[in-house]
């Protein structure tokens, strides 16, 4: 896991280079490359997680005997191993322990091919010498960044750079605006990461699952992963579904637990992150990989005493449950909010939510010497793990069992409105018709417009899906997920920690885009097939429980307290006041509504935060490109 960093088609002197370069350190605190020749340059920042020896260093030159491709690669393949077998049958040489040689090889062997026997997530440039030609290729479901931009404007021979984060290029820019349309809509914030747009003017987004050839005379981009080509056929019981999805599952974690160094989980003690680490635990007992790294037992539980957000009793049941030790950090804001200013810089794109407790839980990881964490992002996107996924399963639902099997499956997680105080005293009926008159045209006011318009709409394939799955397609590769991709990568990369998540493997994505929605709702619960498949692994209090909290800031409990000065000070601010990205005095109307306001929810802080984030953004990001 690293940075990476190419311009072809312009000589850059070394200084400049070197200066976009270290602007990626944290991703790669462990190393550092710059290779250069005629008009192109790679450079690399390394965070060491296979082959810990300079065998790993990078850019790296291969075969051996003439260096004519040079590799610069962000990721990690995870079946690297059966991959370097079959090229070692065929005569290739290798003289690490690295997957970035078996890259290499790979595209000598098979070219663009290669890419569709990775299994990993990858961003990642190789310049052919021979043909001074450059191969780029990012994976299926974009888990690792990639922009670009073309620094002299467009047309044949102009040049191209690219970079794990736009702050990496933005020096070869002569000018850096904003995307005011982008930056300055919050509708827009959670819809855009699938798309090739960025929140700063001319740079671009390298799309997920494509490759593309350079040279003189411009890129090509090609895709070469679709899910709907990739769907599956599964069996027609439940119970086999389900223990297809077990033994694929438990694969997925296996080859993420390839690894030199510690591994970890971030848990929160809901289901999918428990699921992950009981899978670790029964694999490291269970399974002979030699590969696979058995050192896992360390669990990583966010907390915030006092406040809603809190699940640190339900972690604690897990690793209780496994015999292992839990690992609390406390997220206090008041010590936190003095790194603010930074967090936002390295985070360095706009989001609805503070991103302060993750990058502080990952920073936990990196200072206790655990590098890589193992965790269960994916799951809700891809079974049905929302709360508004009810409404579409519903439209899925014949007859009064089949909608009280999709009632019971997510009443459980209905926000408390003050309407539906129990099933038992309302009744479901009650309940539904109730929770759709006072709260849903504010639940998918945020997602009509990315749902509206799903860009696999017309392929037929889509169209055959049922409801369920339609909107489930959506949250996951154009919506949601893309999205929290893309936090998560910047709340990890930012303390040089790598995030490995079996529930991205493409195997069970095209397994949960080709079972219908009773198999996710099945029994009367929401990622009934994930449940059903782990629950001998896990304590089942955890396995079966139906509230969700979510991994998120307590904003609202935040600014009413600790840090209510804080905001208070940021909006009298003179530089607050002349900010043209915000409305400043319908901003400063929106956190007073929250500081004062005793019944102020969740909702309300969200709104208020992300109507503050531009002006965070434009002093923390903009102002230090």
């Amino acid at each position: 896991m690293c940075g990476i960093f190419g311009v072809i088609n312009k000589k850059i002197d070394r200084e400049l280079a070197d200066k976009c370069v270290d602007r990626m350190e944290h991703r790669g605190p462990d190393g550092r490359g710059l290779w250069q020749e005629k008009d192109t340059t790679l450079g690399h920042r390394r965070l060491a997680i296979l082959d810990l020896t300079e065998g790993g260093a990078q850019p790296m030159m291969y075969p051996y005997d003439s260096g004519r491709y040079v590799l610069s690669f962000n990721g990690e393949i995870y079946n690297f191993v059966e991959l370097r077998d079959e090229l070692r049958a065929v005569g290739y040489e290798f003289r690490s322990d690295s997957d970035s040689e078996v890259v290499l090889a790979s595209y000598m062997e098979w070219g663009e091919k290669c890419l569709e026997r990775f299994n990993g997530m990858w961003a990642f440039l190789i310049w052919d010498r021979e043909q001074e030609k450059l191969f780029i290729a990012r994976d299926r479901f974009g888990v690792k960044p990639l922009f670009y931009v073309q620094p002299d404007g467009d047309g044949n021979g102009a040049a191209l750079a690219f970079g794990s984060e736009m702050k990496v290029i933005t020096p070869l820019m002569d000018e850096i605006k904003p995307n005011r349309s982008l930056v300055t809509d919050p509708e827009r914030i959670v819809f855009y990461e699938s798309t090739d747009e960025c929140v700063i003017e001319g740079i671009k987004r390298f799309p997920a699952g494509s490759y593309a050839y350079a040279d003189k005379n411009g890129m090509k981009i090609t895709r070469w992963w679709n899910t709907l080509d990739n769907l599956v056929t599964v069996p027609d019981s439940y119970e086999e579904q389900t223990e297809l999805f077990r033994n694929l599952f438990l694969d997925a974690c296996k080859l993420r637990m390839r690894s030199d160094v510690t591994i970890g989980t971030a848990l929160s003690g809901g289901l999918d992150s428990s699921a992950t680490i009981c899978a670790m635990a029964y694999l490291s007992g269970n399974d002979k990989d030699i590969r696979m790294n058995r050192d896992w037992q360390h669990a990583y539980v966010a907390t915030f005493p006092g406040t809603t957000m809190d699940e640190s009793e339900y972690a604690r049941k897990v690793t209780d449950y496994l015999g292992i030790d839990s690992t609390f950090v406390t997220i206090d804001p008041l010590k936190a909010f003095p790194k603010l200013d930074d967090l936002i810089y390295l985070f360095e794109d706009v989001y609805l939510t503070s991103p302060i407790p993750m990058m502080l839980l990952y920073g936990a990881l990196r200072e206790d010497h655990t590098l890589v964490t193992i965790d269960g992002h994916g799951a809700d996107e891809l079974f049905g793990g929302y709360t508004f996924d009810f409404i579409h399963a519903l439209r899925d639902a014949r007859g009064a069992k089949e909608r009280d099997m999709v009632l019971d499956a997510y009443t459980g997680s209905f926000p408390d409105d003050g309407s539906n105080i129990s099933l038992k005293s309302k009744g479901k009926t009650s309940v539904y018709l109730n929770y759709i008159k006072r709260s849903i045209k504010d639940r998918l006011r945020s997602g009509k417009e990315g749902y509206k318009r799903v860009r696999a709409a017309g392929d037929e394939r889509y169209r055959r899906m049922d409801t369920l799955n339609k909107i489930l397609y959506a949250s996951s590769h154009e919506t949601i997920l893309p999205t929290l991709l893309r936090n998560y990568d910047r709340y990890s990369m930012a303390n040089g920690v790598e995030i490995r998540m079996p529930f991205m493997d493409h195997r069970i994505v095209t397994l949960a885009m080709s079972i219908g929605w009773k198999s996710k709702l099945h029994g009367g619960f929401s990622k009934s097939i994930v449940r059903d498949a782990m629950a001998p692994y896990m304590p089942k209090e955890i396995a079966y429980r139906r509230t969700k909290i979510g991994f998120n800031t307590p904003i609202v409990e935040w600014m009413q307290g600790p840090l209510k000065e804080y905001f208070m000070d940021m909006i009298s601010s003179s530089s607050f006041k002349n900010c043209d990205l915000i409305d400043p005095a319908l901003t400063a109307s929106g956190v007073l509504e929250v500081i004062n306001n005793s019944s102020a929810t969740f909702a309300m802080g969200e709104q208020a935060w992300s109507k503050l984030y531009p002006y965070l953004w434009e002093k923390n990001v903009l102002r230090r490109l």
